[in-house]
C-alpha cells in the first residue's frame, strides 16, 4: 500500500473522531450515544476496511420503517390489483399472499443471518465480497453492485409512476369526459421526481422521516379498511368471489403458469428486503437491530396486505366497470363504488398518494446508500464524485442526485414505450433476487467455517438459505414468461432482454474501467491492517 493511500485513509478515519470529540454534549443521553457511536465506529473500520462516514442515528423503529414502507405490502396489493385479478382473480391476492408470506420470510432470515454477520452499508455486495473465492470475490462482487443498484432505481421509478398515477386518478374521477394520456403521468412523474429529491438532501431529518412514513402507512391502512367498510352501500360480494372462485383471463391454457407468472405481482409487496441492510453503517447495533427490522417488515406487511384485500375484495361491487375504467387508478374506483362518494374516493386515495410519497423517500435512502457505498470500491464511473458523503448534510447528495436523474431518465422511456418501461420495473425484482444469490450459496457452503452473528438459526437458518436460492431461480424463469397469451409485441414480458443488455453493460464497463480500478477483498483486507495499526 502506497503512502498516498495510507495518509488518505488515516485523514478519512480521524475526521469524524474530531467532529464527535468537538460537539458540545448536552446531556448523558447524547454521552452515552456518541461514546457508543465511536465504539462501533472503531470496531466497523477494524472489521472491514472501511472509513465510518455516516451519523449513526437510526433506531430499529426507524430503520423498520424505511424497509416497510419501501416493501409495504397492502400498499402493493392497490397497486397491482387488475393485473393480479385478471390472472386469477380475488383468490389469486389472497393464497398468493399466503404463499408469498412463507418465501419472504425466508428471505428476510437469510438476509437478516448475513446482516448480523458481516454489517455493512453495502450489504450483499460486501457478503459477495467477503465469501466468494478470491478467484473470483472481486468480478461477483462488482456485478453484484450493478444490478443490485440497477434494481433499486427501478423501483424507485415504479414508486414514481405509481404515486403519478394516483395524482392524475384523482383528477380523471371529477372529469369523467377526459381521459388518462401517457403525457399526464410523464409530466406528473417528472416533476414528483424533482419535489421528492429534497427529503434525502438531510441527515438529521431522515430517521424521523422514517418513522413518520411507518406510522402514515399503518394508520392510511387502517382508516382505508374502517371507512370503505363503514360507507358501503348495497350487498358485500360473496365469500366464494373472494376466497374460491378462479378466474384466469391471460390466454394462458394453463391456469398453473398463469398462477405461477402472476405471482410477481404479489411479489411487489415482499421484494426489496435488502433495504433496511444499506443502513448498517448508521444503526448504533446493527448485528441485532437489521435482522429484526427485516424480518418485522415482512410479518407487518402480511399481517396488513391480507384484511386489506379482503376487505376491499368485499366490497367491489362491479367488477367489469373496474377493468373498464378510464381513471388509471382502479383501486380508487373500488373506493368510489363501496362509498358513492367521489370526496370520500378521492380522500382514501390521497392517503395512498402520501404513503406512496413516503415509500419513494424510503427508495431514495436505500438507492443512495447502494450507489455511494458501491463507489466507495470504485465501482460506478466516476466515483470519486458518488462516494463523497457532504460535509454539510451528512449524506451522500452526490450519489442521490445522480440517481434521481436517472429516474427521471427512466421516466422518458414511460412517455416513448409504456410497454419497455413495464420490463424494467419488472427487473427490479429479479436484478435484486439475483444479487442476493453469490453471497447466499457461498453462506450455504460456508455456514460452518464462519462466525455467526447474534442472529443465526442454525438449521433453519440453512433451510432458509437453500429456499432463497430455490425462490430467485423460480423468479428469473416464471417472471420473464409473457403477462398474457397469444404474445404481441403489446404484452411481450421484455425484463429478459433488459437483463441481458444489463450483463453486456457491466461486462463492458469491467473490461473496459473497473478491472483496473474496483477495490477487491484483497485491497479491503490491507486497509483495514491500517486501521487496526492506527
Amino acid at each position: 500500500m502506497s503512502s498516498s493511500v495510507e495518509q488518505n485513509e488515516t485523514t478519512i478515519f480521524v475526521e469524524p473522531v474530531k467532529v464527535h470529540s468537538s460537539k458540545v454534549v448536552t446531556n448523558d443521553k447524547e454521552a452515552n450515544h456518541l461514546l457508543r457511536e465511536a465504539q462501533a465506529n472503531l470496531e466497523f473500520s477494524a472489521d472491514t476496511g472501511y472509513a465510518p462516514e455516516l451519523k449513526r442515528n437510526f433506531s430499529l423503529i426507524s430503520i423498520m420503517g424505511l424497509g416497510m414502507t419501501i416493501s409495504n405490502a397492502w400498499l402493493a396489493v392497490s397497486a397491482s390489483l387488475i393485473a393480479t385479478i385478471v390472472a386469477g382473480g380475488p383468490m389469486m391476492i389472497i393464497y398468493g399472499t399466503i404463499i408469498m408470506f412463507a418465501f419472504a420470510i425466508c428471505i428476510a432470515i437469510t438476509l437478516g443471518e448475513l446482516s448480523s454477520a458481516y454489517p455493512n452499508a453495502s450489504g450483499q455486495i460486501y457478503w459477495t465480497m467477503k465469501l466468494t473465492p478470491a478467484k473470483y470475490n472481486k468480478f461477483l462482487s462488482y456485478a453484484t453492485g450493478w444490478l443490485a443498484w440497477s434494481g433499486s432505481l427501478f423501483t424507485s421509478a415504479s414508486v414514481t409512476v405509481g404515486a403519478s398515477s394516483a395524482v392524475v386518478g384523482m383528477y380523471m374521477l371529477y372529469h369523467p369526459d377526459k381521459s388518462v394520456q401517457t403525457w399526464h403521468v410523464f409530466l406528473t412523474y417528472e416533476l414528483l421526481n424533482i419535489a421528492i429529491m429534497i427529503f434525502n438532501v438531510y441527515e438529521k431529518p431522515l430517521p424521523y422521516l422514517s418513522k413518520a412514513t411507518l406510522v402514515c402507512s399503518i394508520s392510511s391502512f387502517i382508516i382505508i379498511i374502517i371507512v370503505v367498510l363503514a360507507m358501503h352501500r348495497g350487498e358485500f360480494e360473496t365469500a366464494k368471489f373472494v376466497f374460491v372462485e378462479f378466474n384466469n383471463q391471460t390466454g394462458w391454457s394453463s391456469d398453473a403458469i398463469a398462477f405461477l407468472t402472476a405471482m410477481m405481482n404479489v411479489n411487489w409487496g415482499f421484494s426489496c428486503l435488502d433495504s433496511a441492510t444499506h443502513l448498517a453503517e448508521e444503526s448504533l447495533n446493527p448485528a441485532v437491530q437489521i435482522p429484526q427490522a427485516i424480518v418485522a417488515t415482512v410479518v407487518v406487511g402480511f399481517l396488513t396486505s391480507m384484511p386489506f384485500a379482503i376487505a376491499v375484495f368485499y366490497c367491489i361491487r362491479n367488477l367489469d366497470a373496474i377493468y373498464s375504467s378510464t381513471t388509471g387508478a382502479p383501486i380508487m374506483d373500488i373506493f368510489y363504488q363501496a362509498t358513492e362518494s367521489k370526496a370520500a374516493a378521492v380522500g382514501l386515495e390521497f392517503l395512498i398518494f402520501i404513503t406512496l410519497v413516503g415509500c419513494n423517500i424510503g427508495c431514495h435512502t436505500w438507492s443512495a446508500r447502494l450507489a455511494w457505498s458501491f463507489s466507495r470500491d470504485k465501482g460506478l464511473p466516476w466515483s470519486q464524485f458518488w462516494s463523497v458523503v457532504h460535509p454539510k448534510t451528512k449524506t451522500p447528495v452526490n450519489a442521490h442526485i445522480m440517481n434521481c436523474f436517472w429516474v427521471g431518465v427512466i421516466g422518458c422511456l414511460y412517455m416513448a414505450s409504456t410497454t419497455a418501461y413495464t420490463a424494467l420495473i419488472v427487473s427490479c425484482i429479479t436484478f435484486v433476487y439475483i444479487s442476493y444469490l453469490p453471497s447466499v450459496i457461498m453462506f450455504i457452503i460456508k455456514r460452518n467455517q464462519i462466525k455467526p452473528g447474534p442472529f443465526f438459526l442454525g438449521k433453519i437458518g440453512l433451510v432458509c438459505n437453500l429456499v432463497l436460492v430455490f425462490w430467485v431461480l423460480y423468479s428469473v424463469i416464471f417472471y420473464s414468461f409473457p403477462f398474457g397469451m397469444p404474445v404481441l409485441a403489446g404484452n411481450m414480458n421484455y425484463s429478459s432482454a433488459v437483463l441481458g443488455i444489463a450483463i453486456v453493460l457491466l461486462i463492458l464497463d469491467w473490461n473496459f474501467r473497473a478491472k483496473k480500478n474496483y477495490i477487491g477483498f484483497l485491497e479491503r483486507e490491507q486497509m483495514k491492517e491500517l486501521y487496526t495499526e492506527y
